[in-house]
């Protein structure tokens, strides 16, 4: 989700394997597949790009936002910025899929932008372009008494795949608390999601994740992905009860993390951010490399508005830079596991 608040940060937002190794690999992909409903084609895909990387590169960016640049048509509307004036650079579609083409990112997740509050028009209307190449989560209020139904109209009405949610901005009180993360009236939300096969992604802070831990323990049938590692904040003077908070959820087996915006995360915020490897590393040895996920945030031109790293050094960054990741564990990362997870087909 586009920040334009973030907490912490003043920036802008700041071949081969054993033949063994390789059958263990499908085994388990087919254990999750039972699990989460994939389908032949897409174990398929998964076994082709593990035969050869290079033929088959799959690359999948989990976390894309795009914004209009038609102010008429797609109003910014910011839920928590009053007089919000918009974004400082552009992000279109368009400025996505040349930026996608260019360094051979097959597919992307698009997030709903926050500047485009409630209304994911935008959105949709991407999705109906382009359906080969996107799936969609929305944003949806959690604090609307109606907000089963809007979960239903735009998974059922506009292909919608999953929906974020932001605590990260509920946090001391702000736009009411975030009791709504685990109340009593947010468990209907959960069933339908389980209901229609929704994906649920949260920007949420390392001292809320007990809340969502409730709520994953407690609908299992439901997916959840923990946005840019929770951004815990490497630079405090004690990180590790964050971290812990993290490690925690890894026992509840509908977790799934993405490994994003360690330019944030970081100590340093200098790509490619190494003081953030070790603790990296314990995310992947908790959560193991099928349950971790690869994504940027910005198209083209903004990732330098926004002070990120180009697209071809985020992917270089899974495939290169970090050191303990396995070739396979980088295939996984980098697309594989977003394909079974969404079920994306080649």
């Amino acid at each position: 989700m586009v920040k334009n608040v973030q907490p912490r940060n003043p920036s802008p937002h700041a071949v081969a394997h054993t033949q063994t190794h390789r059958r263990e690999f499908l085994k388990s992909s087919a254990l999750q597949a039972i699990v989460v409903g994939t389908s032949p084609a897409i174990l398929a895909f998964g076994e082709r790009a593990l035969a050869g990387a290079d033929s088959h590169r799959v690359v999948i960016d989990a976390h894309m936002h795009v914004w209009a640049n038609d102010q008429q048509r797609y109003p910014f509307a910011h839920p928590y910025i009053k007089d919000y004036q918009g974004m400082p650079h552009e992000g279109t579609v368009e400025m996505l899929i040349e930026d996608m083409d260019r360094h051979g990112c097959t597919h992307c997740v698009l997030i709903q932008t926050i500047c485009h509050g409630w209304d994911n028009a935008y959105l949709a209307d991407c999705l109906k372009r382009y359906p080969a190449r996107f799936k969609g989560h929305g944003l949806i209020d959690p604090t609307d008494a109606k907000v089963v139904d809007k979960l239903e109209y735009w998974t059922k009405e506009h292909g919608l795949v999953g929906m974020r949610f932001s605590p990260m901005y509920y946090q001391n009180g702000n736009q009411g608390g975030d009791s709504w993360i685990d109340a009593n009236e947010t468990h209907p939300l959960w069933r339908k999601a389980e209901q229609l096969g929704s994906v649920f992604n949260f920007f949420i802070a390392p001292q809320q994740l007990p809340r969502l831990a409730k709520m994953a323990q407690a609908h299992p049938g439901v997916r959840v992905i923990v946005d840019h590692l929770s951004q815990v904040d490497l630079s405090a003077d004690d990180p590790e009860p964050d971290i812990q908070l993290l490690l925690g959820l890894a026992r509840h087996r509908n977790i799934w993390v993405k490994v994003s915006e360690l330019s944030s995360v970081s100590k340093s915020h200098m790509y490619p951010f190494p003081d953030a490897y070790p603790y990296v590393k314990r995310v992947y040895e908790a959560f193991g490399p099928d349950r971790l996920l690869f994504g940027t945030g910005y198209p083209g031109a903004a990732r330098r508005a926004y002070q990120r790293p180009t697209l071809a050094e985020e992917i270089d960054l899974v495939e290169r830079q970090i050191p303990f990741f396995s070739p396979q564990d980088r295939a996984k990362i980098l697309g594989l596991n977003a394909a079974k997870l969404w079920a994306v087909k080649s």
